[in-house]
């Protein structure tokens, strides 16, 4: 009990503790953040499963260059538009932004949405032509 009680030990406890919660912050805060794809696996659903790909760049963005078959729909945008974007609530969704960040206000709103698969691509528009794959302005 008396080991409790020593401040010294309580001072290395809660130091255990913080570190502990530091390392364990990257896991914590992509699954509160949803799930992510590569420009290869993202290029696997579209072909493999049908999957569809929004674009929640603003109409600007989307004109300069978007993904073969993405469908427009701003961020803004996204809770009105959630239930038109795919017929099947199963298909699985890609959420595209410029470069990755940002995605999981419309990823939350999908999930609302009743869309069970929800994917943000890693990297975004950019990780795309990085990796050699067409744009379509």
């Amino acid at each position: 009990m008396n080991f409790f009680t020593d401040y010294n030990n309580l001072a290395l406890i809660a130091l255990a503790i913080v570190s502990g919660g530091l390392l364990a912050w990257p896991a914590i805060s992509r699954s509160a953040a949803g799930k992510t794809v590569n420009a290869t696996t993202a290029t696997q659903l579209i072909n493999r499963r049908g999957a569809v790909v929004v674009d929640i760049r603003d109409a600007a963005e989307f004109a300069k260059g978007h993904l073969p078959q993405a469908k427009s729909a701003p961020l803004a945008d996204i809770p009105a538009r959630a239930a038109g974007l795919a017929k099947d609530k199963s298909v699985p969704i890609i959420v595209v932004t410029q470069t990755g960040q940002g995605s999981s206000k419309a990823q939350a709103a999908l999930k609302q949405a009743g869309y069970g698969e929800i994917y943000a691509l890693e990297g975004g528009v950019a990780a795309w032509q990085q990796a050699g794959l067409p744009l379509v302005r």
